[in-house]
Formats: C-alpha cells, sequence, structure tokens
C-alpha cells in the first residue's frame, strides 16, 4: 500500500533563497521601480507640455512679473 507522501506526488518542496538572492531581488525592484516611475514621469511631462521652438516662446527677464514694465 502507498503511503500519502509517495515520492511523485505534490508539490515538490524548494530551497528558501538566500540572502544574498532576497537582497538582490529587493534592490532589482527598487532599480525597477525608480526606472519606472522616472519613465512615468516623462511620459506625463511630454504629453502636458508640447514641444516649441525657443523662439516661439516670449522673452521673460528677471523683471518680467511687473506690469509697469
Amino acid at each position: 500500500m502507498r503511503t500519502g507522501f509517495a515520492t511523485g506526488r505534490g508539490a515538490t518542496l524548494t530551497k528558501t533563497p538566500s540572502y544574498r538572492q532576497q537582497a538582490g531581488r529587493r534592490r532589482m525592484a527598487v532599480v525597477g521601480g525608480v526606472l519606472g516611475l522616472a519613465l512615468a514621469g516623462g511620459l506625463i511631462g511630454a504629453l502636458i507640455h508640447p514641444r516649441t521652438h525657443a523662439s516661439d516662446q516670449a522673452a521673460t527677464g528677471p523683471f518680467s512679473y511687473f506690469p509697469s514694465e
């Protein structure tokens, strides 16, 4: 009679990742998150601000916000 723990049945046990493997996964997750956030920010910025030439924009100076000048 076979037991319920016979080989070849059920899930096999795997080795727990080492501390270095876990740290590497965390590091890659953080790097991926930062790169994803930078990509999303760049995409949103490109969609919000249309590309215009510098000559099309009004020239502004340090005191251009004063209406008398």
